[in-house]
């Protein structure tokens, strides 16, 4: 397919105008968190690192920190478990309705995050009689972080197939044996970038974690929303801000970098 030298400049401007959309507003973050002024001002007039060492002492941040990282972490571990084993089940047995479980698994991800935490809000405290805490966070984040786990093993066991499976069990290996031996270091890449990816979704959740989080709980992204429009908290902020972008990227850049080494048969 030939496309001609006005298409190819029209499109690759459109390409530059879409990145600028996104990553401009999070570079000026990024160089905001170096500002010297207390106020969100433009163009810098100095730059300092005194706010990063202030964020690093502030134990409101410790605490968002602690917090994000422990429902991500649960989160991640949850997804793992039961997307893996959904993809197994969609994937290698025949049953009625494995067509609609497939949907209702993939189903969280493309609803609006109002619509699911206000969902999950009314479960929890009217329904369920439980009150919001750290396990309706863990719970509300699983049910978007198991999609991605489920779609990297669902597409690793279909490229896979069953012959490596067969033919251990035809050398003598039990089921236990092959999956140790055969399936889980086939899928492990997958299953490591499903986590990854799973967990920069779940540090960086705010709409659902609202409707989740109990009274005493604040992760990152609520820690900034809450103090966004506090004066004399406005340069920390921007360096908690920053922070949670370039925490956000590193495990989704990683995450791709396994897709696309897998997929293309090298190593990492």
């Amino acid at each position: 397919m030939t496309i001609s030298r006005t298409t190819r400049i029209f499109l690759g401007s459109l390409f530059g105008v879409g990145l600028a959309f996104i990553y401009v507003p999070l570079s000026v973050v990024l160089v905001n968190s170096f500002n010297a002024s207390r106020t969100f001002s433009w163009p810098p007039s100095e730059f300092t690192t005194i706010w990063w060492s202030k964020a690093a002492e502030n134990t409101g941040v410790r605490e968002a920190l602690k917090w994000s990282l422990i429902a991500g972490l649960s989160a991640t571990l949850i997804a793992l478990l039961l997307g893996t084993a959904l993809a197994f089940a969609v994937s290698r047995y025949k049953f009625f309705g494995r067509e609609i479980i497939s949907l209702v698994v993939v189903l969280p991800i493309s609803l609006p995050g109002v619509v699911t935490g206000i969902a999950l809000n009314r479960a929890f405290t009217q329904q369920l009689g439980i009150s919001t805490g750290l396990m309706t966070i863990v719970i509300g984040h699983a049910t978007f972080c198991i999609v991605v786990v489920y779609n990297n093993a669902l597409a690793r066991l279909r490229r896979m197939g069953t012959s490596l499976q067969e033919a251990s069990m035809d050398l003598g290996a039990n089921g236990f044996t092959t999956f140790r031996l055969i399936t889980l270091p086939n899928m492990a890449s997958a299953l490591l970038s499903g986590a990854l990816l799973a967990f920069g979704l779940s540090f960086d959740e705010i709409v659902v974690t609202t409707f989740t989080a109990g009274p005493g709980i604040q992760t990152l992204p609520i820690w900034i929303y809450n103090n966004l429009f506090r004066p004399n908290q406005a340069p920390i902020v921007n360096v908690v801000a920053a922070c949670l972008v370039l925490l956000s990227i590193i495990p989704i850049y990683l995450s791709q970098r396994l897709s696309s080494d897998s997929s293309s048969g090298g190593r990492f």
